[in-house]
């Protein structure tokens, strides 16, 4: 198939969320299955950063960009101003006969001028909203404001919905329900390359960058923002301390305005140690000796240099880590745990598995399958809950490692990248099918 992927921020915009690496990888993946993989994108790479070049080839995907006539305004209120977004998308479905147009999030300027565009060509456009159809968790007040003010003829016309879970897809049913639409919804995950995960880089030296001792390490991916719930895992852990002292807890992830109060709650639960904060440069203790990183998870610019530990630090925050700095965090952790709300389908939880570690997860994160088989626990979204799973399975080595087995063999079974491939071609051919009738 000839494909054309619009989102308003492509690789390597990592700062901008699980969203990008699920539409990074996926269309990879597709390359390798043999289809000609265009993405429509923006210029965007950070609030502060933009792509030097407007147009060029990742591991086989043509990347086209067009100019966010405002890069300020997509970093502060994550609203896109893409220029010729519009006409972009009618040439490319002409000169490459794009069978199917593929727009990932929901509320976003690109579906609207890209599905109003493909309107009159005739071509089918599905949509992977990756966990933002509820107005409740996450920018509320903005996603009513669109609604309102988009609702009608105005509001972009797909011809399915990509759904990550059953949740999300009850959700969308309901949602296109409201506008008197009965609208094909398909669930396919997202997924890993397990090849990446093959040969981390050694434990001891991972954990020795960042001064984490030997104690079990418990690991949090993911934006700092109140939705994924740093605020919770931090009096959660400061009280696993009282039977797990010698734990740590390394926090990464980039701050979306919560990395002041974070630390300023960390240091009132004393988990900073009370001592001085050094920093080592990355070359200093190098990790990953060998791993090769494909291009694309190349950053823009180095990633910030991650912190060690002095005085008894507890918590250690990194920034956002990519490559094989974020393979050096799988790496030296012992569990992961994100105590979310409002997920789609947690790529971080994903690669977690894919490494053999045992996930702590809250329902808000859609991933009962974790629990089904072994691999995670599921606790409310609530500090004590957290604190006792945290001491359970702290506490218990042999558990985690039992968990740990059972998570890689869930990913092989069912979230590889060829497996999940195959369910996404099996929902284009039925949407184009359809469109067709």
């Amino acid at each position: 198939m000839n494909l054309l992927h619009v989102i308003p921020y492509y690789a390597p915009a990592w700062g901008y969320g699980g969203s990008v690496r699920a539409a990074t990888e996926l269309t990879h993946a597709l390359v390798q299955a043999g289809h000609r993989v265009t993405v429509l994108t923006t210029d965007t790479l950070s609030p502060s950063e933009r792509a030097p070049v407007l147009r060029e080839t990742l591991d086989g995907v043509d990347v086209v960009r067009v100019r966010n006539l405002s890069n300020a305004l997509r970093g502060r209120l994550n609203l896109s101003t893409p220029r010729g977004m519009a006409a972009a998308a009618r040439t490319l479905i002409a000169e490459r006969q794009i069978d199917l147009v593929h727009c990932h999030e929901l509320r976003t300027v690109e579906n609207l001028l890209v599905a109003s565009a493909t309107g009159a060509l005739g071509v089918p456009v599905v949509v992977s909203p990756h966990g933002t159809l509820p107005v409740t968790t996450g920018r509320a007040a903005f996603k009513r404001a669109w609604d309102w003010l988009l609702g009608g003829r105005r509001r972009p016309r797909f011809d399915g919905v990509i759904a990550l879970t059953r949740d999300e897809a009850a959700d969308a049913r309901a949602l296109w329900a409201k506008r008197g639409l009965d609208i094909p919804i398909h669930i396919v995950p997202n997924g890993v390359h397990l090849d990446e995960f093959a040969a981390l880089p050694p434990k001891d030296t991972a954990r020795a960058r960042w001064g984490l001792g030997e104690g079990p390490v418990v690991l949090f991916l993911g934006r700092l923002h109140e939705r994924k719930g740093v605020q919770l895992l931090l009096p959660a852990f400061a009280r696993t301390l009282e039977h797990v002292p010698d734990a740590r807890l390394l926090v990464a992830g980039p701050d979306e305005g919560m990395l002041a109060a974070l630390t300023a709650q960390a240091r009132a639960l004393d988990l900073t140690g009370g001592g001085d904060t050094g920093s080592n440069r990355a070359e200093d203790a190098p990790v990953g000796a060998g791993l090769e990183t494909r291009p694309y998870n190349a950053p823009a610019k180095r990633p910030p240099v991650p912190k060690t530990a002095h005085g008894g630090a507890r918590v250690l925050f990194t920034g956002l880590l990519t490559g094989l700095d974020r393979l050096a965090a799988l790496a030296a952790a012992d569990l992961f745990a994100l105590p979310a709300e409002g997920e789609g389908f947690s790529m971080a939880a994903l690669e977690a598995l894919a490494c053999g570690l045992p996930v702590l997860l809250t329902p808000g994160c859609h991933f009962p399958e974790a629990a089904e088989a072994g691999a995670g626990v599921i606790v409310p979204r609530k500090v004590e809950p957290l604190r006792e799973a945290l001491v359970a399975l702290l506490s218990d080595a042999d558990r985690r490692a039992a968990m740990g087995q059972r998570a890689r063999a869930l990913v092989e079974a069912r979230y590889t990248w060829p497996q999940i491939v195959a369910q996404m071609e099996t929902a284009y051919a039925a949407v184009i099918a359809r469109k067709r009738r």
